[in-house]
């Protein structure tokens, strides 16, 4: 069956709670198999600023030194109470970040109620392992071009089904993400696909969700950051 180069836009590195510095997780990557690293490292008001500052400056040293692999300085809102994440996410942006992630209502963590809605109606780039979110949100997140992740991630990925599921009814955009965070996380386009398969998907529509991912990667290269 045919696979595709990985496109993960939610990673971690020693800037949050990942063990790597950026060079190194990039070069694992990317003799895994990925074409697209989005560092996505855990942020609040306070430590954004650095963290995308930090990014930036890896991004920007470390592309087109590691042929084939593209490298993009995100962040991930990460339990940000729900009435402060538009305006951060509005702020990642202001600061350069080129994609914002918010970690949304997983079913293994104390996520805020609400999470899931906020990040929508900001319209984040995209809502990590949203958990049991409602028809309601899949529908707002197909209206705002919001992508619901698929995680690969054990615990958030306990609810992939579900997501599939409703973004197939609802016509919203599907991502896979590794969340990884240390060696043994990262994702292979074998398991990229497997995890598409996993949650439901069929082969088309996986190929069809891997065709709207280098779309997205397309616009988030040409953003100015």
């Amino acid at each position: 069956m045919e696979t595709f180069p990985v496109i993960d836009l939610h990673t971690h590195c020693l800037l949050s709670d990942g063990v790597l510095c950026p060079a190194e997780l990039g070069r694992r990557v990317h003799v895994s198999g990925y074409e697209t690293l989005g560092l996505a490292d855990h942020v609040d008001p306070g430590t954004m600023p650095g963290i995308i500052a930090t990014a930036l400056a890896s991004a920007r040293a470390l592309n087109g030194h590691m042929e084939g692999l593209t490298i993009l300085p995100g962040v991930e809102l990460t339990h940000v109470p729900p009435a402060l994440i538009a305006d951060q996410v509005k702020r990642a942006r202001d600061l350069g970040a080129s994609h914002v992630v918010v970690h949304g209502e997983t079913i293994v963590e104390p996520v805020a109620p609400g999470t899931n809605r906020a990040a929508i109606e900001a319209g984040a780039d995209i809502l990590a392992h949203p958990g049991l979110l409602t028809e309601e949100e899949v529908s707002l997140a197909a209206e705002k071009g919001v992508y619901l992740e698929l995680s690969s991630r054990g615990g958030h990925s306990l609810a992939n089904g579900l997501v599939a599921r409703l973004a197939r009814a609802r016509g919203a955009k599907l991502l896979i993400n590794s969340d990884g965070h240390a060696p043994g996380d990262w994702l292979t386009p074998e398991r990229q696909r497997a995890v598409a398969l996993g949650a439901g998907l069929s082969q088309i529509e996986y190929m069809e969700m891997m065709a709207e991912a280098a779309r997205l990667v397309d616009r988030l290269r040409s953003t100015p950051n």
